[in-house]
C-alpha cells in the first residue's frame, strides 16, 4: 500500500509538472529527438486512456488538496487515506492500471513529442 501511495502521490506532482512544463517550454526551444532519443510508441488507446486519467487525477488532486487543508488535523490521514483510494480510482476507472498511468506520465515528463500527443487529447477544465 506505501508503495501505491508513493505511486500515487508522484503521479499527482506529475499533473503538476506536466502542466507547468509546458509553458516553461514555450520560452526555450525543446530538443530535437535524435536516434537516441526516439519517442516511445505508445498505443494509442493507451495514450488516450492517460489523458483522460490525466483529467481525473487532476480534478480528484485538487479536491482532496483541499479537504485536507481545512481539515481538522486528527481527520487528515483519514482523508489522506480517501484521497489514495479516488486517485487510484481516477485512474483506473479508464481502463489502465496506475503503473501504465505513472510510467506514461513519466515519460511525458521527459519527452517533449509524448507530452504534447497527450496533452492535446486532455481537455482545458471545465468542459
Amino acid at each position: 500500500m506505501h508503495i501505491l501511495t508513493r505511486s500515487l502521490a508522484a503521479a499527482a506532482f506529475a499533473v503538476a509538472c506536466i502542466t507547468v512544463v509546458p509553458a516553461a517550454n514555450a520560452q526555450t526551444p525543446a530538443p530535437t529527438p535524435g536516434p537516441s532519443q526516439a519517442s516511445p510508441n505508445i498505443p494509442e488507446p493507451k495514450l488516450a486512456a492517460a489523458a483522460a486519467a490525466l483529467e481525473r487525477v487532476t480534478a480528484v488532486h485538487q479536491e482532496y488538496r483541499q479537504r485536507i487543508a481545512s481539515a481538522e488535523p486528527a481527520e487528515r490521514k483519514r482523508i489522506a487515506d480517501e484521497a489514495t483510494d479516488a486517485l487510484k480510482k481516477a485512474v483506473t476507472d479508464q481502463g489502465i492500471s496506475v503503473e501504465e498511468y505513472s510510467s506514461i506520465i513519466d515519460t511525458a515528463q521527459k519527452d517533449p513529442d509524448l507530452r504534447t500527443k497527450l496533452l492535446q487529447r486532455v481537455r482545458p477544465q471545465g468542459q
